[in-house]
């Protein structure tokens, strides 16, 4: 059974993990249709830039042959999204493109248009200029702290699932993403600032 809940289809996924257990491979696509929108931003927020599509297939892939290993009751959204993250990582290493600003940028923007067609020029341009800003400091980040500003804010999930996904105490991601948050402060351009860092 599906609903849609906002932009995202919702599924039971329990239902249908057991029927693909069952044997019902074909099931997993009602998984795949709900997850690939977040999968999606979530390569390209972590920086698999033009790869984003080829990480998302390759860890959908991963999720369904580690579906036997999928411990019941919990969430598949923070279970897949670490597969996401850790393929994301593996691309982004090898290709060598951790700190591709400009590649992620596009992907991302390219992902989910974030400003409607019907806003106003002048503030769908003063939005490129924040999230441009918003992307150039999280590259500036550590690996955790861009990892957990990513899952809380970029793609929406709650605390405990950032933490889920993740695979850290929720204290930690708190932490973590308290010392985050405080970094872009300061790298983030007030009005009439450079946002330059100043320690």
């Amino acid at each position: 059974m599906r609903t849609r809940e906002g932009d995202r289809i919702a599924v039971d996924e329990g239902v249908v993990i057991e029927r693909v257990r069952a044997g019902e491979a074909e099931a997993y696509a009602e998984l795949v249709r709900a997850h690939t929108p977040i999968a999606l931003r979530a390569a390209a927020a972590l920086g698999a830039g033009a790869d984003a599509e080829d990480v998302v297939q390759q860890a959908f892939f991963k999720a369904y042959c580690s579906l036997g290993r999928f411990r019941e009751g919990s969430s598949f959204r923070p279970w897949l999204l670490r597969i996401v993250a850790n393929e994301t990582r593996n691309t982004v290493r090898s290709a060598g493109r951790l700190r591709a600003a400009t590649g992620r940028e596009a992907t991302l923007i390219g992902a989910e248009p974030l400003i409607p067609d019907s806003a106003d020029p002048a503030v769908a341009a003063l939005e490129g200029e924040r999230r441009s800003a918003l992307l150039g400091a999280l590259e500036r980040l550590g690996e955790d702290q861009r990892l957990v500003v990513t899952y809380r804010y970029l793609l929406d999930m709650d605390e405990a699932e950032t933490a889920e996904a993740l695979g850290w105490p929720r204290g930690t991601v708190k932490s973590r993403l308290n010392r985050a948050l405080k970094k872009l402060g300061r790298l983030l351009p007030g009005p009439g600032e450079g946002g330059e860092e100043h320690e």
